[in-house]
């Protein structure tokens, strides 16, 4: 191989990796578009998700979506129990949840929001019922 052959090799692959690096640079581009609009489409949707949540009830406030089936089943026992008190762990055991200590302080934290939401009240320490 003479020094004219590596030459016009190495301008070949030259060549061939400028083009695949502008190739890069329109993707890259693009991506970061999309990712600009997406983010925006987010930004509106959480803005729209604040302004609904504002305008609903509490007692029909939609639970975070992350954990919507939880916060549904603790407002159906105490829909369908309306009467009735309930403690944290008897909570747990009547909608078969765990009842080991880090969920039963979850749960503790959602019957905390759900009290000052209004949905329920306190008649003694641990204790929740149904608002009336």
């Amino acid at each position: 191989m003479n020094v004219c052959e590596l030459l016009r090799q190495l301008q070949t692959e030259h060549d061939e990796t400028a083009a695949r690096a502008d190739n890069l640079r329109e993707q890259i581009e693009r991506l970061t578009t999309a990712l600009a609009e997406t983010e925006a489409r987010l930004a509106e949707l959480t803005a729209t998700r604040k302004v609904i949540d504002g305008l609903t009830p509490p007692d029909h406030e939609p639970a975070p979506a992350q954990t919507t089936t939880v916060y549904q089943r603790i407002v159906t026992a105490f829909n369908e129990h309306p009467g009735k008190v309930f403690r944290v762990h008897d909570l747990h055991e009547h909608l078969g949840l765990p009842t080991d200590e880090p969920s039963i302080n979850v749960t503790r934290s959602r019957l905390g929001r759900l009290t000052r939401q209004g949905f329920l009240e306190q008649p003694g320490r641990g204790r929740y019922q149904k608002r009336t």
